[in-house]
């Protein structure tokens, strides 16, 4: 290893029981500890969702729940998926960001948001197909 390896991603939430509710829709699962729960995927990732008073007990210079403007970009099989799990989200009353579009890169892609604001991407496996340069602006619709 040569320098740090990304492991794990802590977000912060307001209301636990509704971000899992949002992350149990991507196929995420794990079981709450008070305040926090954990996804741990094959990888070796693990993100971890933690309302504000947990926070505090290993971060005291946390600002509390802010979302910011990165995206966790998550993998799905196929085009087909990224569409449907999309729609499977929006359905359930969540915020789109994003509609799913043919990105410049080759991927099928969309952005959601969770309950507190914190952006998911959804990305289908690049296919040179559906590649194209230049980059034109996503659809806003």
């Amino acid at each position: 290893m040569t320098g740090p390896v990304v492991a794990q991603v802590n977000l912060v939430v307001r209301d636990l029981a509704a971000s899992l509710a949002f992350y149990r829709l991507l196929g995420w699962d794990g079981e709450p500890t008070g305040p926090h729960v954990e996804f741990h995927f094959p990888s070796g990732l693990r993100v971890e969702l933690d309302e504000a008073e947990s926070v505090r007990l290993w971060n005291s210079g946390s600002p509390g729940q802010q979302p910011g403007s990165g995206v966790i970009g998550t993998r799905v099989a196929s085009r087909d998926d990224v569409d449907a799990l999309w729609r499977k989200i929006v359905d359930a009353g969540y915020e789109s960001r994003q509609v799913p579009f043919d990105a410049f890169w080759g991927s099928r892609y969309a952005i959601v948001a969770d309950p507190d604001g914190h952006q998911i991407g959804l990305m289908s496996p690049d296919d040179d197909a559906h590649r194209h340069w230049p980059p034109r602006p996503a659809p806003s619709s």
